[in-house]
């Protein structure tokens, strides 16, 4: 497997849950990193952390706004010179059934879980095609692999269906030019976004740990130049979709 030491990685999410286990992860990969969030006091926090804090940037990013995607882009290039690694991974979730879905959460989860992760592929796909290399990872969301879409999921599983889609066809665009693209599928993990939830399963041992998917990125990130995992899935061993571990109705945290 391939060494990522002096690698630079932008990873979006970066404040709480998978986000900040990825942080963590590459870094101890001895990448550069590039930390963005909403919440700077959170990143500035988790910097401090690290093994090499002077080898992380942190960025304050909204992910719905695109001035925002295209200065974090530039500070990226501005502090590292290049982009070797996108990580996805800034997601909100809202569930209700449709007929009481709240309207300002439909556009928030549009922008947040799908065009934030197209529009910074787009932003940086140029940079990576100058270089002839790079590898851009979705964390999309194991809810994907289930056909029809879990009930009162149907707006945010909807989105990811789509991403996996995007995802799939900028594989086979970009792969001539020595890029990668890979979707990683969580099932229920352990995060901010299940962390309200009163009732999510029997019990919290069932759930992801945040750091097995922060796990399967480095995984997905040093394989050798003539391999890309298109596709990986880490779901609950015990707690299947195919039943309402989430309950149907239930206030999410915004990030």
């Amino acid at each position: 497997m391939k060494s990522l030491e002096g690698k630079t990685a932008i990873v979006t999410g970066a404040s709480g849950g998978i986000g900040q286990q990825i942080v963590r992860r590459l870094a101890a990969q001895k990448m550069k990193i590039v930390l963005a969030a909403r919440r700077m006091e959170v990143l500035e926090e988790l910097k401090s952390g690290l093994p090499v804090p002077e080898d992380a940037v942190c960025v304050k990013c909204d992910v719905t706004d695109q001035r925002n995607l295209e200065e974090l882009v530039a500070a990226a290039v501005r502090s590292f010179g290049k982009i070797d690694a996108l990580i996805n991974g800034a997601g909100v979730s809202s569930q209700h059934p449709f007929w009481e879905q709240p309207l300002e959460d439909i556009g928030k989860i549009m922008y947040t879980n799908y065009y934030s992760y197209v529009m910074l592929a787009r932003l940086v796909v140029n940079h990576m095609k100058d270089a002839g290399s790079g590898h851009i990872v979705n964390i999309t969301s194991g809810s994907v692999m289930v056909d029809p879409p879990p009930r009162n999921f149907i707006v945010y599983t909807s989105l990811k269906v789509a991403l996996r889609a995007f995802a799939k066809g900028l594989f086979w665009e970009m792969r001539d030019f020595g890029i990668k693209v890979t979707s990683i599928f969580p099932g229920v993990t352990k995060t901010p976004l299940t962390g309200k939830l009163k009732e999510v399963s029997k019990t919290q041992e069932r759930l992801i740990d945040p750091a097995v998917v922060a796990d399967t990125v480095v995984f997905a990130l040093r394989q050798p130049a003539n391999a890309c995992p298109l596709e990986l899935a880490v779901i609950n061993q015990q707690t299947p979709w195919t039943k309402p571990v989430i309950p149907f109705s239930q206030d999410h945290p915004e990030e």
